[in-house]
């Protein structure tokens, strides 16, 4: 029942995702993310029913981690597994770029028989999302060339910009939570910047949560100390186009009868920028220095943590807490952090419930990236 209603609402909409990249989720039309969301759910569905939904004989789903991950790897592997694509993740380290083997040939090289690469690149800012695009344009001249029969769909796995797949689980969190995606119109979600002993996480989690929710009609709060601002663009991008988006530098006020709360530590704009020379020019002692700079003012606002008396300012005490994970949770994974132990586990098998849809989300892209007719394909397997 659940999942052939999700089918009749999918038989509405007007989406064509089939051999297309997913890099932005400010680059797809609200039907096209619904049918992504609600294709997760019947996936989602069917894995809980021991329903196969291998739609491939063969093929390859790659990956290229140019960063740590637990989540996304696990569900970037899973999603292809449950397809039925084989797995590869290329180790750049034994690869031969080491030798001078340039973007372009890679890309080339390794998709011969690739359906999906999925990438994660998210440590220079302004140069993720560019590397992204850089693999699908060899990819795509590979295939006009008649190199490759087929063009591998490009999945961001993470980037400087963006981070579709967490911040589509978190709309299907969202609209299981609430009910709908009609119940998340009006419904205050506080975007806010948390203390971490750590510095240099992405801009991408908080970016991708402001320009998504604000799309299915959320009331946006985003907090942060002055200075602590994401990339100035998106956020003058994110104003003109959502009339209840603001930006607060208090964590209190944006706490203040909010209905969701996503307290999140990331690194200042200007420091990431700052950052990205030195990483380019290897400039370990300028890292160095960079890092001690920024845990010092960090230590500023030790305040900004998500505890008890904060979670009473939400509406009726009762706001529900997400995070992408991990969570920098205070005398538990460190000494001071983005939230308190006590109410991190109130809400722990909720942030665990919001992580569970990523593989879903994941697979939910391959499938409409890969599959020309997803919806009827899905209908037969059930």
């Amino acid at each position: 029942m659940y999942i052939k209603k999700n089918i009749e609402q999918l038989n509405l909409l007007n989406f064509d995702l089939f051999g297309k990249d997913f890099l932005l989720t400010t680059e797809k039309s609200e039907s096209e993310i619904k049918a992504i969301a609600l294709i997760a759910e019947v996936l989602k569905e069917m894995h809980r029913k021991e329903i196969s939904f291998r739609m491939f004989d063969t093929g390859l789903a790659i990956s290229i981690f140019r960063d740590n991950s637990t989540r996304t790897r696990f569900s970037f592997a899973s999603a292809a597994n449950a397809t039925g694509l084989g797995l590869s993740e290329l180790d750049e380290v034994k690869s031969q770029i080491a030798h001078g083997e340039t973007v372009r040939e890679t890309a080339n090289m390794i998709s011969f028989l690739a359906e999906i690469i999925g990438i994660r690149d998210d440590m220079y800012l302004g140069e993720g999302n560019k590397y992204m695009r850089e693999v699908s344009e060899a990819v795509q001249e590979g295939h006009e060339k008649g190199v490759l029969y087929r063009k591998p769909s490009i999945i961001n796995l993470q980037c400087d910009i963006d981070h579709p797949t967490q911040s589509l689980a978190d709309l299907l969190k969202l609209k299981d939570y609430f009910g709908s995606f009609e119940n998340l119109k009006g419904k205050k979600l506080a975007m806010t910047w948390a203390y971490s002993p750590s510095y240099g996480k992405p801009l991408s989690v908080p970016q991708g949560i402001i320009t998504l929710m604000t799309r299915f009609g959320m009331d946006v709060t985003l907090a942060y100390p002055e200075g602590y601002n994401l990339i100035p663009e998106l956020e003058s991008s994110v104003k003109k186009l959502s009339p209840g988006f603001k930006i607060v530098n208090s964590m209190d006020e944006a706490f203040k009868n909010a209905d969701v709360v996503y307290p999140k530590s990331w690194a200042p704009f200007s420091v990431m920028k700052r950052r990205t020379e030195l990483l380019k020019n290897s400039d370990k002692n300028g890292l160095t220095a960079l890092e001690k700079e920024c845990l010092e003012n960090n230590t500023k606002f030790k305040n900004w943590e998500c505890d008890e008396d904060k979670m009473k300012l939400t509406r009726d005490g009762k706001a529900l807490y997400m995070h992408c994970l991990p969570a920098d949770i205070s005398g538990v994974s460190c000494k001071e952090g983005e939230v308190s132990a006590s109410v991190f586990e109130k809400y722990r098998i909720d942030t665990y419930h919001e992580a569970s849809f990523k593989p879903f989300v994941i697979a939910a892209m391959i499938v409409l990236s890969r599959i020309k007719n997803p919806v009827e394909k899905i209908d037969s397997m059930i």
